[in-house]
């Protein structure tokens, strides 16, 4: 069987979306997740499902359930791209290596220093400013090797007041 994520991916090429997942569940459960810039509509996941049930079916990808949508509002960050894409945005960074007793970082992303031309020669290390303690901010300088898990974190306020 062929990649089912590079699959995808092609099936999606000219849908002016992003692909962010594919993934196997429980009961013949197959989900996608997509993005797109200005969010994902209802409209884009029934057009992507008809696109993806179609070009599955010819590929013989075997699955009983197709489920199509958006990541929501923590959506994963899995690249150097959507990291730079969400720079200036809050996230949350799950290190694979703990830093003074602590793996799990959240904070505003900045944009790697070293964008540029030397920026294929090494990985690039982006900065996450938190709050260490009360008024203390800190910078906290990774790469995405350093990185086990990265997540969108925004502060939602549903009661409606400004802060």
């Amino acid at each position: 069987m062929a990649d089912l994520y590079a699959l995808t991916q092609q099936a999606l090429a000219g849908m002016d979306v992003e692909l962010v997942d594919v993934e196997r569940a429980a009961l013949g459960l197959l989900r996608v997740t997509i993005d797109k810039a200005g969010g994902v509509r209802i409209e884009d996941c029934e057009q992507v499902s008809r696109q993806l049930s179609r070009v599955y079916e010819v590929e013989n990808i075997d699955y009983k359930r197709l489920e199509v949508g958006s990541p929501g509002v923590d959506r994963p960050l899995r690249t150097e791209a959507e990291l730079r894409r969400f720079a200036g945005e809050r996230i949350e960074i799950k290190l694979r290596q703990p830093l003074d007793g602590r793996k799990v970082f959240s904070g505003i992303l900045s944009a790697p220093a070293n964008d540029g031309a030397a920026a294929d020669a090494q990985p690039a290390v982006f900065g996450l400013e938190f709050e260490a303690k009360k008024d203390d901010i800190q910078v906290l300088n990774f790469t995405l090797g350093d990185v086990e898990r990265a997540k969108l974190d925004p502060v939602l306020d549903f009661k409606g007041k400004k802060r």
